[in-house]
């Protein structure tokens, strides 16, 4: 789904955003260069895997947080977590290296990536996430985002990070 389509999917719903749009960046600290924050939460967003290829998480946790993957796996009930790779955000997502968001769980269409969400972010009324690409930034209320995830079958993880 690209950004056309999902923006028009979003319409369909009647689901408030904003969309952004600026040159590709590829970290949080480009996108605070350009002065992407807003008046919202920017969402730092990692693909991870489980030790043996799996199981697949979409973590979304607030951009200045660290994530320590030894007490993640512990909360996922996994034994060993770690980055997969651009070849399976690709295969699993339809998304690049950069671009890692939770909407590329529209892609999934097995629904078998799970969201991770930090605490921290729940029940934001404006977060910042890509919009399938890093050439602009989509801002969504949490309950919407995570609302519209749901309704597509990917399994929700509120977790303490």
């Amino acid at each position: 789904m690209d950004r056309s389509e999902l923006c028009r999917l979003l319409d369909e719903q009647g689901i408030p955003y904003e969309l952004a749009e600026h040159p590709a960046v590829f970290t949080i600290e480009e996108m605070e260069r350009l002065g992407l924050s807003g008046d919202g939460e920017v969402a730092k967003n990692l693909f991870l895997r489980d030790g043996k290829g799996r199981r697949h998480f979409l973590v979304m946790v607030h951009k200045d947080k660290q994530v320590d993957l030894k007490a993640l796996r512990g909360q996922l009930g996994v034994s060993q977590l770690g980055f997969a790779s651009e070849e399976r955000l690709m295969q699993h997502l339809g998304l690049t290296r950069g671009a890692v968001t939770p909407l590329g769980l529209l892609n999934d269409g097995a629904a078998a990536v799970a969201l991770v969400v930090d605490r921290d972010l729940v029940g934001h009324p404006r977060l910042g996430v890509h919009p399938n690409e890093n050439t602009a930034t989509l801002w969504i209320a949490y309950r919407d985002l995570v609302g519209l995830i749901e309704r597509r079958g990917n399994p929700v993880l509120v977790v303490s990070l």
